[in-house]
């Protein structure tokens, strides 16, 4: 556990305003003003004597070369950073903190912004280790954790935009239409016409700011030649306002203003919502690319060590890797055997062995300890960047079958525009009053307006989101509902997916007296394997001698004089069983057998159900996994799948569900190009996060009946 570093605050002048520390439970401070004299029991927004967590020695935080490498150059020498502060809530706080950092020689400036809780920094690093930053902020009593430029979010510009537009419609329709109630309530002629010259100065920036949206991709699909359902609504929405403004110059007795931006604010209304859940099932590439490490702490062959920036490291590159750390590069292991977590690979929970000399992928967690490695790829190269060109590749090209509203649109526009036409023409030259003719085209276009096709699509998305919600189903994308009703062929992975993902212990062979050994043994290792087996036996006993781990092979004590070993059955010096579908673990005593304890994974619990339902749907189903092919046949046959395939690589996912529409049901970071790249995707709520996010729907629950 780390250090506590108590805070001994310094006294403030007479009537400084102190912030009392409210209960953990809350997240903000109450401010009470009190004397000078009351200040050693109070403290300014901070815990005092409560303590304040000492940064790890291994944080980025108190890496110099690390936080030069986040840092942003000024083009003066000097650099900027910025620290999260969350424990800061009032002006005390923000002195306290710039205080405590103008101490340092090589800080030029720093300044607290209180509404986004961060202290931004500039600093000179000629003039000192930018790894003082952090215990500078924290010696004045308060958190912090140092932010990386490159995570920022900027939001989106997109949505932004939309949400303005749509304010502003609705603040325009809700004004003009109480001008408008006024007038046809029997305003005299005067009172009429000032209301429509306000209403017309409402109106006019109005459509003109909101209605640009449309404006735009109305004229990008006239410039090459064609029509979309925005041409129909950016006609009628500019002639309805024009024709309200001859209206009102000309005194006329009706102006339509209250249409157009009422119209207007419907159809930003449709828009926006299906922006909303467009964007919701487009955030898998980002969270891949938050699995990168920003940089790699290079070994020079004099014994230096240099952080440098992701794409600053080259082929042949020896750096570090500390544990818990994730592969920067595609790399060669050069330490001696290790275990990673190659779940992002082959979605297995159980750690991944790598021997000497092997390569290792980027994305890979070290799971082992300190570890060197020498670079293969650069990153724009590596596994990671290759996942992510994937999904964006599958992204694409699930986005070439046209909606239903753009099928209807093609057709319904050029419909429309005739019978507007026609309408024109046919009044004008019959009665010979082309005032009326253009009236009447323009209620024929407004009418006409699609704004029920604009608005049908996305409000059917919400409503069968929220009937789908009440069955345990969480949908991502609203066109997958139309994706969804044409899948011909289901395709399941394994673990977490089928089954639960939880090891079990199925069945055990061998002396029960030797139970305790064994659990004692699995106590001191964080294999998921051991943790089933501590689950399965029980309280372990207690074991004196120390107990050594080997990555990859298993755990070892020597117990009165005897070596005691736990793991697989090379390490144990057994000869293996005959593969069944179960993992194995074997205990032995100086070489000889003494118990082997055999798990399988837990099947979902109508899963068989599942699978025979989808059959009387006509759907085939099929079952793709990285694990060995003896275990995935195994889960199958249990499941009722004909058609199983094992060690498949993500890329062989990929193109397993490309044929047909497929619909894959997958939870792993591996699954998440052949989420994206299926015709329609689903995964459990328990999924990582970029498999959460590259898929339509998220199921939660342990049914995959829902």
């Amino acid at each position: 556990m780390a250090a506590m570093l108590p805070r001994s605050p310094s006294r403030p002048a007479s009537g400084m305003r102190w912030c009392r520390r409210r209960p953990p439970s809350r997240d903000r401070s109450s401010c009470t003003s009190v004397s000078a004299s009351e200040h050693d029991d109070m403290t300014c927004c901070v815990p005092s004597e409560l303590a304040i967590t000492e940064a790890a020695a291994n944080s980025i935080e108190a890496d110099g070369a690390a936080l030069l490498a986040l840092s942003r150059r000024l083009g003066d020498g000097t650099r900027q950073l910025e620290f999260a502060v969350p424990d800061a809530h009032c002006a005390a706080c923000i002195r306290s903190i710039e205080t405590g950092l103008a101490g340092l020689p090589m800080v030029r400036s720093a300044r607290v912004n209180l509404t986004r809780r961060r202290v931004r920094i500039v600093f000179d690093p000629d003039r000192g280790n930018a790894a003082d930053l952090a215990p500078a902020i924290r010696t004045s009593g308060y958190h912090t954790y140092v932010l990386d430029p490159s995570q920022e979010d900027s939001g989106d510009p997109v949505l932004r935009e939309l949400v303005k537009a749509l304010g502003v419609a609705g603040f325009a329709a809700g004004n003009i239409m109480l001008f408008s109630v006024s007038v046809w309530s029997g305003a005299d002629a005067a009172t009429r016409d000032l209301f429509h010259w306000i209403s017309a100065a409402i109106a006019v920036p109005a459509v003109l700011y909101a209605g640009r949206i449309f404006f735009r991709s109305a004229w990008r699909a006239l410039r090459v030649g064609k029509t979309n359902m925005d041409v129909p609504i950016t006609i009628g929405v500019l002639l309805a306002t024009a024709l309200s403004l001859f209206e009102t110059i000309n005194s006329g007795q009706h102006a339509y203003f209250d249409a157009s931006t009422t119209l207007l604010f419907f159809l930003l209304a449709g828009r926006t919502l299906d922006h909303v859940m467009r964007e919701r099932a487009r955030s898998a590439i980002t969270n891949l690319a938050r699995l990168q490490p920003r940089g790699a702490t290079r070994m020079h062959d004099d014994g230096r060590r240099e952080y440098v920036p992701l794409d600053e490291v080259t082929p042949g590159m020896v750096f570090e890797l500390k544990a818990g750390e994730r592969v920067p590069v595609d790399a060669t292991l050069l330490s001696d055997a290790a275990e990673f977590d190659y779940s992002i690979v082959s979605g297995e929970s159980a750690p991944h062995p790598i021997a000497r000399g092997e390569d290792v992928v980027a994305g890979a967690a070290n799971l082992s300890g300190l570890l060197t490695l020498r670079a293969e790829k650069v990153s724009t190269d590596s596994f990671l960047a290759r996942m992510a060109q994937m999904m964006d590749a599958a992204e694409n090209a699930r986005t070439r079958p046209r909606r239903i509203a753009d099928r209807a649109a093609s057709v319904y526009a050029p419909i429309v525009h005739t019978i507007a036409i026609a309408t024109f023409l046919g009044w004008g030259l019959l009665s010979g009053d082309w005032h009326a003719a253009l009236l009447n085209a323009v209620a024929v276009l407004i009418i006409t307006c699609p704004c029920a096709l604009a608005l049908a699509v996305p409000i059917v998305h919400v409503v069968a989101a929220g009937k789908l919600f009440e069955r345990g189903v969480l949908m991502k994308d609203g066109a997958a509902l139309e994706r969804a009703a044409e899948a011909d062929s289901v395709a399941f992975d394994k673990t977490g997916t089928l089954t639960l993902g939880r090891p079990r212990l199925v069945s055990r062979e061998g002396d029960a007296a030797t139970a305790g050994i064994a659990a004692a043994l699995a106590a001191a290792s964080t294999h998921p394997l051991s943790r089933a087996l501590v689950a399965a036996l029980g309280n372990p006993s207690t074991i004196a001698a120390p107990i050594g781990e080997v990555p990859g092979q298993g755990v070892e004590a020597v117990v009165d004089g005897k070596r005691w070993r736990l793991g697989n059955a090379a390490f144990c010096g057994v000869t293996a069983s005959v593969d069944a579908g179960l993992s194995e673990v074997w205990l032995s005593c100086d070489g000889l057998g003494q118990a082997v304890y055999r798990f399988a994974d837990e099947l979902r619990g109508d899963a068989r159900q599942s699978v025979r339902d989808l059959g009387a749907m006509h759907l085939p189903v099929r079952l793709l996994s990285g694990d060995r092919p003896s275990v995935v046949d195994s889960v199958a046959r249990a499941a009722g799948i004909a058609d199983a395939r094992g060690g498949l690589r993500p890329e062989q996912k990929v193109a397993a569900v490309q044929s047909g529409h497929t619909m894959m049901v997958g939870d792993g970071v591996n699954d998440a190009p052949a989420l994206r790249a299926a015709y329609v995707s689903m995964a459990p709520s328990t999924a990582a996060d970029i498999g959460r996010n590259a898929a339509d729907f998220v199921f939660t629950g342990e049914q995959l009946g829902a």
